[in-house]
C-alpha cells in the first residue's frame, strides 16, 4: 500500500484506544506502520534496483522480528530525552505534562511496535505487487490480490477515524483541509475512477466536515476511531473475499471449457470493488479476464489467450541484462516477444499483471524493452 495507507492506519489504531496504553504509543505505531519501508530509498537509484531490493530485507520475517525492539529502544530513548527536557524548564515538570499524558511502559510499548511494524506487510501482502515474507531465508513473492495499491475507501475510512477523533486547533484541521483538498483533486480528474465512485467519495468528506462542525464525535471520538478502524478491517475482509470469489469464478468458466487454470490473479481495479480483472494461467496460455464477482456470468476474455512460452536464446540473452534483473527475479506472469531490427533484435519483457500484451511502452512498472545486437550483446535498455 502508499504511505499514506499505512500512515492513517497506524494513527487509527492510536485513536482507537492504544494511545492511552503508554506514552509516545501515537508515534510509535505511525513509525512502525512506515518502518519497512526505508528500502525506498532504492528507488532513488533506479526502478530496476527498486525491484530488485524493495519488499525483501526490510519486510521479511527476520527485520519484522527486530524492527519492533529497535524501535522501543529509540522510542525510550526519546521519551528519556523529553523527560530531560522538561526537567529544565522553568515551571515543574508536573506542570509541563500534558494532563492526558499517560505513563511509558516499555513491555505494552514493546507490543504496540510490534502492532505497528507487523501492520506494514499485512497491508503490503493484500496487493498485487507481492512481498518477499521468508527473507533472507526464502524470496518467495507472496500475494493477496485484496487492494489496489492505492484504495481510496481505505483512505476514507481509516483517515475518517483519525479526523474526527483529533486536531481541534486550527492549525490541525486546516491541515486535514489540505490533505482533504490534495486527495480529492487527485480522485475526481481522473478517467480510473468511475462518477458514481466520486460522488460516494465527495459524500464521506461532507459527512466528515459535517461531523466535524456540529461536534457530533466530540464525547465519543475513541468509539468512533474504533468502529472506523473496523470498517476498514471489514471493507478489507470484503475485498479479500471478492479476490478468492474471483479466482473461483475463473477457474469454474475456464473448467467449463476444457481449461484447467493453475493460477489466478483476481486483480482490484481503483474505488470499484465489485470489479476485477485479472489474469488466469493454464500449462500452457494466460488468459485474461474481467467480471463483476458478485455476478459470476459477467466473466469475459478481454484478449485472445497468450501462450507461455519459456524464453528462447535472444529473449534468453535479453533477460541477462542486467538493467532487468529486478524485473526478472519480481516478475509474476511473463510474456517475451522478440523483434527482428535491421542491426539486430528488439525484446519485449512483459508482466502480464501490470502490462497488455500489445503494449509498446509503460509508463509505470511490468515491462523492459531490450535491444541486442547481431551477437546478442545489450545495446540499450528501456
Amino acid at each position: 500500500m502508499d504511505p499514506l495507507a499505512h500512515t492513517l492506519f497506524g494513527a487509527t489504531m492510536a485513536e482507537a484506544g492504544l494511545k492511552r496504553k503508554t506514552a509516545l504509543a501515537t508515534a510509535t505505531l505511525i513509525i512502525g506502520a512506515n518502518l519497512p519501508d526505508v528500502d525506498a530509498v532504492a528507488l532513488f537509484v533506479s526502478q530496476n534496483y527498486a525491484l530488485l531490493v524493495r519488499r525483501g530485507w526490510t519486510h521479511g520475517i527476520l527485520a519484522l522480528m527486530v524492527w519492533p525492539f529497535l524501535l522501543t529502544g529509540a522510542m525510550l530513548g526519546l521519551d528519556r530525552l523529553l523527560q530531560r527536557w522538561r526537567s529544565r524548564r522553568s515551571r515543574p515538570p508536573a506542570a509541563s505534562m500534558p494532563v492526558d499524558r499517560p505513563p511509558m511502559r516499555p513491555a505494552v510499548l514493546l507490543g504496540i511496535a510490534f502492532l505497528g511494524v507487523w501492520s506494514h506487510p499485512l497491508l503490503d501482502w493484500v496487493n498485487t505487487y507481492g512481498i518477499r515474507l521468508l527473507m533472507p531465508f526464502n524470496d518467495t513473492w507472496f500475494y493477496g490480490d485484496t487492494l489496489f495499491i492505492i484504495d481510496p475507501w481505505f483512505w476514507l475510512l481509516a483517515g475518517a477515524g483519525v479526523v474526527l477523533a483529533r486536531s481541534e486547533s486550527w492549525r490541525g484541521i486546516s491541515a486535514w483541509v489540505v490533505l482533504g483538498t490534495a486527495l480529492t483533486a487527485l480522485i475526481l480528474p481522473t478517467e480510473m475512477v468511475p462518477l458514481p465512485a466520486k460522488i460516494v467519495w465527495m459524500a464521506g468528506i461532507a459527512a466528515i466536515v459535517l461531523a466535524r462542525w456540529t461536534g457530533l464525535q466530540r464525547h465519543a471520538a475513541q468509539p468512533v476511531a474504533f468502529g472506523l478502524l473496523m470498517a476498514t478491517v471489514l471493507y478489507t475482509a470484503f475485498m479479500f473475499a471478492g479476490a478468492r470469489m474471483t479466482a473461483m469464478h475463473a477457474r469454474s468458466h475456464l473448467a467449463a471449457n476444457g481449461i484447467e487454470a493453475t493460477e489466478v490473479m483476481a486483480n482490484p481495479l481503483p474505488a470499484r470493488p465489485l470489479m476485477r480483472t485479472g489474469v488466469a494461467a493454464s500449462p500452457t496460455h494466460y488468459y485474461l479476464f474481467k467480471i463483476n464477482w458478485m455476478r459470476p456470468g459477467s466473466f469475459v476474455l478481454t484478449r485472445e489467450p497468450v501462450p507461455i512460452e519459456a524464453p528462447d536464446p535472444i529473449a534468453e540473452a535479453a533477460l541477462r541484462a542486467p538493467e532487468v534483473q529486478g524485473l526478472r527475479g519480481w516478475i509474476r506472469f511473463p510474456a517475451y516477444e522478440v523483434r527482428p531490427l535491421d542491426d539486430g533484435w528488439r525484446v519485449f519483457i512483459r508482466d502480464l499483471r501490470f502490462v497488455y500484451p500489445e503494449q509498446e511502452s509503460s509508463p509505470g512498472i511490468g515491462m523492459a524493452v531490450v535491444d541486442l545486437d547481431d551477437d546478442l550483446q545489450v545495446v540499450k535498455v528501456r
